[in-house]
């Protein structure tokens, strides 16, 4: 039997980008790719309304968003930390209780993923919440750190996924207006 809370659904769901730095994503392994699954996030966000929290380490030192993401999320609405854990944040932590109690899936993406992911994931399970991990939308400077952080976390019983599964997953269904409106981002 399916049970029906396993399935993504808009109205409870939130994306948490942590980290996409200019300095950092210069040594990540596929940044290219990591950015442009990201930026597909971020769309669907947008057509769906999803909130959005975002998180910037230590900005001094790793610098902004690359461009073509700071472009898609308002600098107002990222959150620096030193944390690895992006919930060990207060301020961070704040804005999840912000949300409204019905959100309690959190779709994953930045990097790195063996050390603020993971950490993050973690947080997110301390708190009740449900990860979903964009597995093609997190990265780290090892491919094979990136492997095993995915396996640990599948053991933990986060879910773990491709972009485009999320995505088609929150639309439900083609043909409807927010199809529609992504399809451009889906080629």
């Amino acid at each position: 039997m399916i049970d029906a809370n396993m399935f993504l659904v808009p109205e409870h769901t939130c994306l948490m980008v942590i980290d996409p730095q200019k300095r950092l994503m210069a040594a990540i392994h596929q940044a290219d790719r990591m950015v442009k699954n990201t930026a597909l996030m971020i769309h669907c966000t947008r057509v769906m309304e999803i909130p959005v929290i975002g998180t910037t380490q230590y900005v001094q030192g790793l610098g902004p968003w690359v461009d073509e993401l700071a472009r898609l999320v308002p600098e107002r609405q990222l959150t620096d930390k030193t944390e690895f854990n992006a919930l060990a944040n207060e301020a961070v932590k704040g804005r999840l209780w912000e949300l409204p109690a019905h959100i309690d899936t959190f779709l994953v993406t930045g990097a790195e993923s063996h050390i603020c992911i993971m950490q993050t994931v973690m947080g997110l399970l301390e708190q009740g919440k449900r990860p979903w991990v964009v597995a093609d939308a997190v990265s780290s400077r090892n491919p094979e750190h990136v492997a095993l952080a995915l396996q640990r976390m599948r053991q933990m019983g986060v879910t773990v996924g491709p972009a485009e599964s999320a995505v088609y997953e929150l639309l439900h269904r083609a043909g409807t207006e927010r199809f529609k409106a992504l399809l451009p981002y889906l080629k």
